[in-house]
């Protein structure tokens, strides 16, 4: 059985609410985190759960299947992530899209307080630029997209301009014109640049689905 998820990280203890669950279309979800979370969220897609483990599913599958392991359940890229940060650096939240582990789903982050929504709202996948970082489907269909660095395609991951590491590891030796198909990514990307606002949410929704590459917001 093929199932659509969003997944939690496991990163930091949520209240309540399963590292994992299956999301069918419209459907919506509530939880309470606690007020110094942190954590992630990415859809899965063509998952089948008779399997364990991250090959359960084609894009965004994780240790433990439906709900990801605690240490090491991870989201296996491609996959559109919806990162959080609460009461973070000067006490503020912080969230963004992020596209660092690739594209698998369009992701937006909406809120009920006024706040900015970032966004990659445009699937990727259609037109993901090189061969070496398409993911197909058994019938050849491209679900998801790989970031220059995860599909390694200038060979050395140790040493990468697409990776920002080795002796690119610095801001200044790590442009953003170095890191192939930046423009790609963050071109569909809706930008959102930094506030801060003096209400505060202790609940956002993460609706919808980095090379260096996320779209931020801070309240």
């Amino acid at each position: 059985m093929k199932h659509s998820l969003q997944s939690p990280s496991p990163s930091s203890k949520l209240t309540s609410q399963a590292a994992g669950w299956e999301a069918p279309k419209r459907s919506q979800k509530s939880f309470q985190v606690p007020d110094r979370w942190a954590g992630r969220f990415w859809g899965r897609r063509n998952c089948d759960f008779s399997k364990q483990g991250p090959a359960s599913c084609a894009t965004g599958g994780c240790n433990g299947g439906l709900v990801c392991d605690a240490r090491t359940g991870s989201g296996v890229p491609p996959a559109t992530l919806a990162e959080f940060k609460l009461n973070g650096d000067g006490g503020k939240d912080y969230y963004d899209v992020s596209n660092v582990d690739g594209s698998n789903l369009p992701v937006l982050i909406s809120n009920n307080k006024g706040c900015p929504t970032p966004s990659c709202k445009q699937d990727l996948n259609p037109g993901c630029p090189e061969d070496k970082m398409k993911v197909k489907d058994g019938r050849g269909t491209v679900i998801g997209c790989l970031s220059a660095c995860q599909a390694n395609l200038d060979g050395n991951h140790g040493n990468s301009a697409n990776c920002c590491t080795g002796s690119h590891g610095k801001p200044e030796t790590c442009p953003k014109n170095g890191v192939k198909h930046y423009d790609y990514f963050k071109g569909s990307a809706i930008f959102t640049p930094n506030v801060r606002m003096l209400m505060r949410t202790p609940m956002m929704k993460a609706a919808k689905a980095r090379s260096g590459l996320a779209t931020r917001a801070q309240t």
